[in-house]
């Protein structure tokens, strides 16, 4: 009885051990020279953010430094003196005057108005192109080249191309209006058909973009979905509501968020094109900052314009990710 007992107990590995002693026989197998897998992890880590770092000092030196440089400029007194700005003591005197001014209403009133406008047209131009364009066969790479003539062109020539055409004296588009309603209106002249005239320019620059955008999230969906849906007999109306739609929600949202960043910061369309005028009428948000700072040499003034409407465009964007997101995972548990 001892001897079997014996031999049990020396063919069982001892229970105090368990998982430990398995490690350790695991470690004791282990190369002398190998290295822990958490420390190659941490070495590529570190290797990673060495090669990264260079870049990183370009972004910090390009956006990090002016965003708090124009904070710190919005939340003190600033003067402008012979050996350059000299800072004074803290106040919130820029803000308020920011806020009381009535410009500015006017000024974020038009490019709010401006961004929804814009974007909505554009998201719906640009995805009925991505649902044409991914019909075709051989003739859309041509198609898509002529579409990004547009997008491709600077923002800067392409309002002034269209400023030649909306010329009240010799503009084609007041020659066409004389042609057809035998009135040759000055377009950029009155505020509303200066608004609508840049409205008309930036869908007509910027719908190549979504376009694209939405082109490539229809190629990246399943053909077996769509065969589901034949197979059950959905319309074509239905599929693309219930199919496509849901499938290029989060591709059309990237893109309205790029757009959503780019309209909100309009600066040289309206610049090239009105002046932001007749009067104040196409004053954005960015041209009333130019001038405060620029213009009035209001350097406080001007960095409060910057830091507002920065902080609006953040929330903004924060408030359209978390609807998005929070209507995604509604889906998700449905």
């Amino acid at each position: 009885m001892s001897s079997v007992l014996h031999t049990k107990t020396a063919g069982t590995p001892p229970e105090s051990d368990g998982e430990g002693g398995g490690a350790r026989a695991r470690a004791s197998r282990r190369s002398p020279g190998s290295t822990p897998p958490n420390s190659i992890a941490r070495r590529r880590a570190r290797t990673g953010w060495l090669f990264a770092s260079p870049a990183l000092l370009v972004v910090a030196a390009v956006t990090v430094f002016p965003v708090a440089f124009s904070l710190v400029l919005s939340f003190w007194e600033v003067r402008l003196e012979y050996g350059g700005l000299r800072l004074g003591s803290p106040t919130l005197a820029h803000y308020e005057a920011l806020l009381s001014h009535a410009e500015w209403y006017r000024a974020l009133a038009f490019t709010l108005g401006f961004t929804i406008v814009s974007v909505s047209i554009e998201l719906i131009l640009g995805t009925l192109t991505a649902l044409v364009l991914e019909r075709l066969g051989a003739a859309r790479g041509w198609i898509l080249a002529l579409l990004l003539l547009p997008w491709a062109l600077i923002n800067v020539i392409a309002a002034q191309l269209w400023a030649y055409l909306f010329n009240g004296t010799y503009g084609a588009v007041s020659w066409l209006c004389e042609q057809l309603f035998g009135t040759q209106p000055d377009i950029l002249g009155q505020p509303v058909p200066a608004m609508a005239a840049m409205v008309a320019v930036d869908v007509w620059k910027t719908t190549p973009f979504v376009a694209i955008v939405v082109l490539a999230g229809l190629m990246l969906i399943p053909g077996d979905v769509y065969e589901a849906a034949e197979i059950d007999g959905a319309s074509a109306w239905t599929t693309f509501w219930r199919v496509t739609l849901p499938q290029l929600r989060p591709i059309v949202a990237i893109a309205v968020l790029f757009r959503i960043l780019q309209a909100f910061g309009i600066f040289d369309l309206p610049f090239v094109l009105t002046q932001g005028g007749p009067g104040t009428s196409t004053q954005s948000v960015a041209i009333l900052g130019y001038r405060i700072l620029f213009q009035n040499l209001d350097f406080g003034g001007g960095a409060a314009v910057a830091v507002t409407t920065a902080a609006m465009v953040l929330g903004s964007c924060l408030l359209f990710l978390r609807v998005f997101r929070a209507h995604v995972d509604e889906e998700g548990r449905a």
